[in-house]
């Protein structure tokens, strides 16, 4: 059975990120694949120790924690699809703590490799770090060797990520704010064109 993972790095389990990174996954249970969506904030993921272990052998010192079920749900799928929010120019402090305990699946080998990646961002303001965001998400993707979707919806260009804002506009000099990325006029489309993307992608 081929399996869609999905891993949420925001400190809010079920909002935003969330939901962009749910309707990714319904295009791939609208084909029957297996899916699964995991937060972060709901698991006990310690930080690296910096031993290098991992150096030697494709292992971690770290083995009383949580990262050990993830990362075994991480090997077992065959796409993976990441998702953080945008605080301070950049991925969830999460998001980032995952990505270090990463490094037993990538200093000996790139167990990783060939995968089928995606991710999605979410920002509050627009034009405020969503982008730098995304390229953190991309660029831990490409060195794990994952095999990157950048979703292309057909018609004219209006994004180059899955990003979401919850800016609407401005009033009077202050922001007007949306209430959930569901009314974002781009992210759930661009979501939504992910999705199908990578499906495409696995069943080539």
């Amino acid at each position: 059975m081929v399996k869609v993972l999905a891993i949420n790095g925001s400190h809010r389990a079920g909002k935003n990120v969330a939901s962009l990174l749910s309707t990714v996954l319904e295009e791939a249970q609208n084909l029957g694949v297996e899916t699964e969506l995991v937060e972060l904030s709901e698991l006990d993921i310690e930080f690296c120790l910096g031993c290098n272990r991992c150096l030697f052998k494709p292992e971690c010192k770290i083995t009383d924690d949580d990262m050990s079920v993830l990362t075994a749900k991480m090997l077992e799928a065959d796409a993976i699809v990441l998702g953080s929010p945008n605080y301070f120019c950049d991925v969830s402090a999460r998001m980032k703590n995952f990505m270090d305990r990463t490094r037993p699946l990538h200093m000996v080998s790139n167990q990783l490799k060939g995968k089928i990646a995606g991710y999605v961002t979410m920002s509050g303001l627009d034009n405020c770090g969503a982008e730098s965001t995304a390229d953190m998400l991309d660029k831990f993707c490409t060195i794990h060797e994952m095999t990157v979707i950048h979703p292309r919806p057909e018609g004219p260009v209006f994004s180059r990520v899955v990003s979401g804002s919850l800016m609407a506009g401005m009033k009077d000099g202050a922001p007007l704010w949306r209430k959930s990325v569901e009314e974002d006029p781009c992210a759930p489309a661009m979501a939504k064109q992910l999705g199908k993307d990578i499906m495409a992608a696995l069943t080539k």
